[in-house]
C-alpha cells in the first residue's frame, strides 16, 4: 500500500505541474486548478471524486492520513506561478522550490510514519530540514533544466536580481546564449542548488535511516549538476538533456551504500 500511495501523490503532482503546459489562457488556468482544489476538499470529506488520480489520492490519504496542507500547498505554488512566474530574488526562487517539490516529500514521510514521534508527536526536524533542503535543491535545478524548453515561449524564471548582477537580457535566454554573463548566472544558480544538497546529504546521515529512500534523487540531482558543471554552466548544451544509462545502477548502489 505504501508504494500505491508513492504512486498517487506523484500522479497528482504531475497533475498539478503540467497543468501550465496545458493551457493558453488563464481563466482556463485558474479553473483547472480550482477544480483540484475543490476535489481535495471533497476528499477530505468521504466523497470519492470520478478521477482516477483522484481515486488513488482519495484511497492514499484515507490509509495514511496524509495531511491537506501539504496537497494544497502544490497546488497554490503552481497557481501562483502561472499567474506570475517573474522571480524577483533568489530567495524567490527557494520559496517556490519549497512549496512546489518539499512537500511531496512530507507527504512521503507522513505515509512512512517516520515525520512524527510515536510518542511524542512532535515532528522530527532532522528529518524535516532534510527534505526541505532537498526541495529546494531539486525545485532549483528543475528551473534550471526548464530554462531550454520555456525560453522558446517567452517565460524567463531565472530572478531578476541575478539577471541584473550578472547584466543578463530576456533576449539572451530567448536566444540561447552561450556568453559568459549568462554562465555566470546559471552558475550561481546552480551553487545554490548544490548548497542544498550537500545540506540534505549531510542531515540525512544525522537522521532516521529510513529516511534513506526518500532521499534517493540525491543521485540524480548530483549527476546534472556535474554534468553542468562539466559543460561549463551552460545550460544549453544538448549533453544535458542526453539520457544516463547507469542512473538505475546508481540509484541501487546508494540505497544500499548511501
Amino acid at each position: 500500500m505504501l508504494i500505491r500511495t508513492g504512486f498517487a501523490v506523484r500522479a497528482f503532482n504531475i497533475e498539478i505541474a503540467t497543468l501550465q503546459d496545458q493551457i493558453s489562457d488563464m481563466k482556463i488556468g485558474e479553473m483547472r486548478f480550482k477544480f483540484w482544489e475543490t476535489s481535495l476538499v471533497e476528499i477530505y470529506k468521504n466523497k470519492i471524486p470520478k478521477h482516477p488520480v483522484l481515486i488513488e489520492l482519495f484511497m492514499a490519504a484515507k490509509t495514511h492520513k496524509l495531511s491537506l496542507i501539504y496537497l494544497k500547498r502544490l497546488i497554490s505554488s503552481r497557481e501562483k506561478y502561472m499567474l506570475n512566474s517573474s522571480l524577483k530574488t533568489i530567495e524567490d526562487l527557494e520559496t517556490y522550490a519549497e512549496n512546489s517539490v518539499s512537500p511531496v516529500y512530507y507527504l512521503f514521510l507522513e505515509a512512512m510514519e517516520i515525520y512524527l514521534d510515536i510518542i511524542t508527536e512532535i515532528k522530527d526536524m532532522t528529518v524535516d530540514h532534510t527534505v526541505s533542503h532537498l526541495g529546494k535543491c531539486q525545485g532549483i535545478v528543475n528551473i534550471i533544466r526548464g530554462i531550454p524548453y520555456n525560453s522558446k515561449s517567452g517565460r524567463i524564471s531565472i530572478p531578476q536580481e541575478v539577471l541584473l548582477k550578472y547584466k543578463v537580457s530576456y533576449e539572451n535566454i530567448i536566444r540561447n546564449s552561450n556568453e559568459k554573463n549568462v554562465r555566470d548566472a546559471i552558475y550561481e544558480l546552480a551553487s545554490r542548488a548544490n548548497s542544498h544538497l550537500m545540506k540534505a546529504r549531510k542531515l540525512e546521515k544525522e537522521g532516521n535511516k529510513r529516511i534513506k529512500s526518500i532521499c534517493l534523487p540525491f543521485v540524480p540531482l548530483h549527476l546534472y549538476l556535474e554534468k553542468l558543471r562539466k559543460a561549463d554552466f551552460n545550460v544549453f548544451d544538448k549533453k544535458l538533456q542526453e539520457r544516463n544509462n547507469l542512473l538505475p545502477m546508481k540509484l541501487f548502489w546508494h540505497k544500499i551504500v548511501g
